[in-house]
């Protein structure tokens, strides 16, 4: 029993701690948590497999709601139950909600202050980066076949195209993916739903670090 609440404890102050030191350091948002939380997830901790982490954070970014606080419940759910999910939403939002409220009482009296502006255009930028970055490694799980690299392209393009809104664009990628699937059933093709392993893996791009 010991031993068994000692894990227990482990585990939920581990995932209290990572979701803590993700939030404070990610300046951007949802998506610009992704390459930090999964540096943290996959690499560091070893919790769960690439392509187990893609899935999620595709689930959080179709649920109402910020992706990361999704993807923080999804993950913390994943690993210890209620518990887990709890510990990691309020790692992820506490220290944040603090911070901001910090800088909210000293906004007004720094806002038009050359420097700020400055540090706020390079964090813009920055924000940018790491987006493209979650951007690059989700594609490399997920487009995988023909399918899914026309539905992808697709979706960019109508996103960028037309005023359609993003809630259609994914029950429609649902639709064409079950539509996929049984076509080439029917057909006799071999039928794929992730990535396939490849013999000789190809070196992991070195990314800049996500935290402090």
């Amino acid at each position: 029993m010991r031993t068994t609440a000692s894990k227990q404890l482990k585990i939920y102050t581990q995932i209290f701690w990572t979701f803590c030191r993700i939030g404070p350091s990610t300046f951007g948002g949802g998506y610009a948590m992704i390459p930090g939380i999964e540096r943290e997830v996959v690499e560091k901790h070893g919790w769960m497999r690439e392509e187990e982490m893609s899935d999620l954070v595709s689930i959080a970014g179709s649920a109402p709601g910020g992706v990361g606080v999704n993807l923080a419940a999804f993950i913390g759910y994943r690993l210890a139950g209620v518990m887990g999910a709890i510990l990691a939403v309020a790692g992820i939002a506490l220290p944040t909600f603090f911070i901001v409220f910090a800088l909210s009482l000293g906004y007004s009296m720094f806002q038009d202050h050359p420097k700020i502006e400055a540090a706020l255009k390079g964090i813009q930028g920055g924000v940018i980066s790491l987006i493209i970055i979650a951007a690059y490694k989700m594609a490399k799980t997920a487009l995988f076949d023909k399918t899914t690299a026309a539905v992808g392209i697709s979706t960019v393009v109508m996103l960028i195209m037309t005023p359609i809104h993003p809630i259609y664009l994914i029950a429609i990628g649902l639709v064409i993916g079950l539509v996929a699937v049984q076509v080439k059933k029917h057909l006799g093709m071999q039928v794929y739903t992730e990535q396939r392993e490849s013999k000789q893996q190809e070196p992991e791009p070195i990314y800049p670090e996500y935290y402090i």
